[in-house]
């Protein structure tokens, strides 16, 4: 109840309104993608191409390969993400420290210890919320090597024998699609983790950061140079 009382309303409102922004974003792109071309829509075109591909090719060695490198980039961000958790936890033996540090920014605000460790715990929780999703992209990857593994020889396909060549591919790339969005997941956590930095200066700095982060992310979703390659 204390730091409901020592938390003033401006930052109880910038609090609000980035998990608001973070929370709606998601369900923006998660929507938006299935009527307009996005990234992740572009690239789930090529995973179904990649798995059609994958039922003709035997062995299927590349494809394995392949998961395998797809999976090492959720791996690493787990890795990092544990490593940020026990600076954020370390951080928060030194709270004094540091928020004294940041009163000696300019345009920062005086914030009293309780409310500094809230912002730190803020953190955590982003970085857990992260690290379940990167974890949940690795055993995804996994499950799409298990489909690769399963799928009937590529004579069989051609000879007939399997004439359902289309549903192993639809299934594997969808599990791939699933991989792939569960990570786009938990790298957006990365990039909202920036604009909570901002909370530590000023509820108008973290609002303003958090609608700049929100910019970034629709720029590169939905109008970037990499989306415009994709689509030729």
């Amino acid at each position: 109840m204390k730091i409901i009382q020592l938390l003033p309303w401006g930052d109880w409102f910038a609090l609000g309104f980035f998990v608001f922004v973070w929370v709606g974003y998601a369900l923006f792109a998660k929507h938006w993608s299935d009527g307009q071309h996005s990234i992740l829509a572009m690239t789930n075109r090529y995973r179904h191409l990649w798995m059609l591909q994958t039922t003709g090719r035997d062995p299927r060695m590349l494809d394995g390969i392949i998961t395998q490198t797809l999976s090492a980039t959720p791996a690493f961000f787990c890795s990092t993400t544990i490593l940020i958790l026990g600076g954020l936890f370390a951080l928060l033996g030194t709270t004094d420290k540091a928020a004294e540090l940041v009163r000696e920014i300019p345009f920062s605000e005086p914030t009293p210890i309780l409310v500094f460790e809230l912002k730190i715990l803020v953190l955590v929780a982003i970085f857990v919320y992260s690290f379940f999703r990167f974890s949940w992209s690795m055993r995804q990857y996994t499950f799409v090597a298990l489909l690769i593994g399963a799928m009937p020889p590529a004579e069989s396909f051609e000879s007939g024998e399997v004439t359902d060549r289309r549903q192993y591919a639809d299934r594997a790339a969808a599990m791939t699609g699933l991989a792939a969005e569960t990570f786009n997941g938990g790298l957006r956590a990365y990039y909202f983790s920036f604009a909570a930095l901002g909370w530590f200066f000023s509820p108008t700095m973290f609002v303003l950061a958090t609608i700049l982060v929100a910019g970034v992310l629709y720029s590169r979703e939905f109008k970037s140079e990499v989306l415009a390659l994709l689509q030729e």
